[in-house]
């Protein structure tokens, strides 16, 4: 099991959570100021960046080799770049964004649930190329790519018949593995599967958040243990960050306190 290591400040819900050049990134639901930048070794706040106003966001990753961060927005239907020195630029994904990840190209990959596809971008908004999913993998919520090319893509919504992640093959139309099925609970079940992270082994960690737990998948998308518990994260768990280099998981963290919603980043030792 994972150990608590620090907690950053609770506050309007988060969205996401990254890592670039030394500090963390910090996604929150808020008008303005929604961008907060900590310091990775003492989390301290050094300063908070305004996006845009009025625009709902849904996740946010980084890359290092382009030096910026992106954040996808659902009322826009559009991905955000946002610099190291907090220049900001905007490109339409004419699709609504959801999850957000970055690929050995430096591309980056959105996925796209109402019309159940991957799209994939260069760094400054070119769009490469578009991904059609298997009919069976109904309300992705998330996608990264593996070295090899292939896909880890998590799926399944309140309502939908399959909760599961899936590996699909590089042109996107065969399932290669899984692990889930029917909604529930169990060790082999999820309850909304709704964001990943893989490590340089690709063993895949899965945020399975109505079921409130963090889930470690072998490469092969075998059951190996349970990461992070519910007693552990008292909420759940809405978007996950790897930092391979220290072994250190970040999760975004949603719930209701006092009749709100609340949400803060928790990070953990795997």
């Amino acid at each position: 099991m994972g150990q608590l290591v620090h907690t950053l400040p609770e506050g309007k819900p988060v969205r996401g959570v990254t890592l670039l050049a030394g500090e963390i990134y910090l996604l929150r639901g808020k008008e303005r100021d929604q961008v907060e930048v900590y310091d990775v070794i003492t989390y301290r706040l050094q300063r908070r960046l305004t996006v845009s106003v009025d625009f709902k966001f849904t996740d946010m990753t980084s890359c290092e080799h382009n030096r910026c961060v992106y954040i996808g927005g659902y009322n826009g239907d559009s991905v955000h770049r946002l610099d190291v020195q907090g220049a900001v630029t905007r490109w339409a994904v004419n699709a609504t964004p959801l999850g957000l990840s970055v690929n050995a190209a430096h591309n980056v990959l959105v996925t796209c649930p109402l019309i159940s596809k991957i799209k994939e971008f260069s760094s400054h908004g070119d769009l490469l190329r578009e991904l059609t999913l298997p009919d069976d993998v109904i309300s992705p919520w998330h996608a990264i790519q593996t070295r090899s090319g292939q896909f880890i893509v998590c799926h399944g919504r309140l309502g939908d018949p399959v909760h599961r992640v899936c590996m699909i093959s590089a042109d996107g139309r065969h399932i290669v593995h899984s692990h889930g099925g029917q909604r529930g609970s169990d060790t082999d079940q999820y309850d909304a599967p709704g964001h990943l992270a893989v490590d340089d082994n690709e063993f895949v960690f899965v945020a399975d958040r109505d079921n409130r737990r963090v889930t470690l998948l072998s490469p092969t998308l075998e059951y190996v243990r349970q990461v992070v518990s519910r007693d552990q994260l008292k909420g759940v768990p809405w978007s996950l960050y790897l930092d391979t280099r220290q072994r250190l998981l970040y999760v975004a963290v949603f719930k209701y306190a006092e009749g709100k919603r609340r949400g803060h980043a928790a990070v953990f030792s795997v």
